[in-house]
């Protein structure tokens, strides 16, 4: 079974005299139904509704007063009140309007009573005539395993205690490594994590994989309007994985002749359905670090197992010990966004990258993550510190002294001088295994 972390949250929430009804956010089957039908139990009461059913959803549009209908959802289960808590779970309230709007009265009437509710691949693209009820609905994201679940699944929880000290990793860096190689080949999809530690198969991860994608594609048709949007959509899913890590232009993308108006449109849609990201850059190294979506996005999905099964580079990746060296770096760039998305709970974060200048003479980092409203850039690459040009042309501008280099090495941080020999920074040379810690070890160097 796999332990998720996002259950901490969900018990803090459980016990919040406060607590409004739990909005669970992320794309298709990332976990959500299970994680919540094992959440239930720790509840006196728990009661489970999907509104892909006709019967269940006909039963919340029925126009009851709410303690009318809490008597009504309990004759529908079958199931006696006991004494204690209640947990009512309405997966895929997408296809509800009324339930919807129901969960403001939940909030208003009956706070004794906690509800979650969930929505399938695309449920912010269908048009349900309604929105959330905004400050009566908390959000919580739940996204692909992270490396610490993927370790844990596995049954490594003897890493995780090592890596909690960065320095103690160093003896330990091979090991590491190498299992952090398997989570960036199997992904974060629970069902591929699960049948990976049952069987240890790689290649047996196909069929799981191609559900995966038809799902998605089942989906634009169920949740998307008809239409060019419709058509751009399926196109992106069908082909943009081959783009991930890579900077792309909306219009013309990956050699279709869609414009950049419509092809824009399309991609929103897919990111409010948290399948991918466009991350723009930002040309500020001080807070606020705006994007400037006038710039050119580079395009992140939201599981690299499926990126790699779309690319077919996986045998390519087994037995590598370099990430960098797989797709030309872009691997490397996806699961270190990937990771990035781990480190808060904060379903409004975005990744960011960092530019100056154009063309040749121009300088990117490849992301820059807040911490503690400071802007700390993050280059993902090996080499010498010396030919890490476009981190040097950020550190130049920058009051602060502190840069991260994420790569297959062991923890160490460098003092290092900017290549005009003007300004001493401390690198910090962080493997991959660490992303997950990234924050508090930033902190101490500070």
């Amino acid at each position: 079974m796999i332990i998720r972390s996002i259950s901490k949250q969900l018990k803090e929430w459980k016990c919040d005299e406060e607590h409004k009804p739990l909005i669970l956010r992320g794309a298709r089957q990332v976990g959500k139904t299970t994680l919540i039908n094992d959440f239930g139990q720790s509840f006196e009461n728990y009661l489970y509704f999907n509104l892909d059913k006709k019967s269940d959803r006909l039963l919340f549009e029925m126009e009851y007063p709410l303690n009318e209908l809490v008597n009504l959802l309990f004759t529908r289960t079958g199931k006696i009140r006991a004494k204690g808590s209640t947990l009512i779970f309405i997966d895929e309230i997408q296809n509800s309007p009324q339930a919807i709007n129901l969960l403001r009265y939940f909030y208003e009437e009956r706070r004794d009573i906690h509800v979650v509710a969930a929505g399938s691949l695309l449920e912010n693209v269908v048009d349900v005539g309604c929105s959330f009820p905004v400050g009566r609905v908390e959000f919580l994201p739940l996204r692909p395993c992270s490396f610490l679940e993927f370790a844990q699944s596995m049954g490594r929880e003897n890493m995780i205690e090592i890596i909690k000290q960065p320095l103690y990793s160093i003896p330990f860096h091979t090991e590491l490594m190498a299992l952090f190689n398997q989570y960036c080949l199997v992904g974060g999809m629970p069902k591929a994590v699960q049948h990976y530690v049952d069987n240890g198969n790689i290649m047996a991860l196909n069929k799981i994989y191609s559900n995966l994608l038809k799902a998605y594609m089942d989906d634009v048709e169920k949740y998307t309007r008809k239409g060019k949007t419709n058509e751009i959509v399926r196109y992106i899913i069908k082909y943009g994985w081959m783009q991930a890590g890579a900077t792309i232009t909306l219009g013309s993308f990956n050699g279709s002749d869609y414009k950049s108006r419509e092809a824009g449109e399309a991609f929103r849609l897919l990111e409010k359905a948290m399948l991918l990201e466009l991350a723009y850059p930002t040309t500020q190294t001080i807070t606020p670090a705006m994007p400037d979506l006038k710039r050119m996005p580079k395009l992140f999905w939201f599981d690299t197992g499926l990126v790699n099964y779309v690319g077919n580079v996986r045998r390519e990746m087994i037995g590598s010990d370099a990430i960098h060296q797989i797709w030309r770096g872009r691997i490397a760039e996806q699961i270190v966004a990937q990771e990035l998305l781990t480190l808060n709970n904060d379903i409004n974060q975005t990744r960011r990258f960092w530019t100056k200048g154009h063309g040749s003479n121009g300088a990117e980092v490849d992301f820059v993550w807040m911490v503690d409203s400071e802007v700390i850039p993050i280059e993902v690459k090996t080499g010498h510190n010396s030919h890490l040009r476009s981190l040097h042309s950020f550190m130049e501008e920058t009051p602060l002294d502190v840069a991260v280099r994420v790569w297959s090495g062991p923890f160490s941080v460098d003092h290092v001088v900017t290549a005009n020999k003007k300004k001493p920074f401390k690198l910090i040379n962080l493997p991959f295994y660490l992303i997950w810690n990234l924050e508090n070890i930033v902190r101490k160097e500070l």
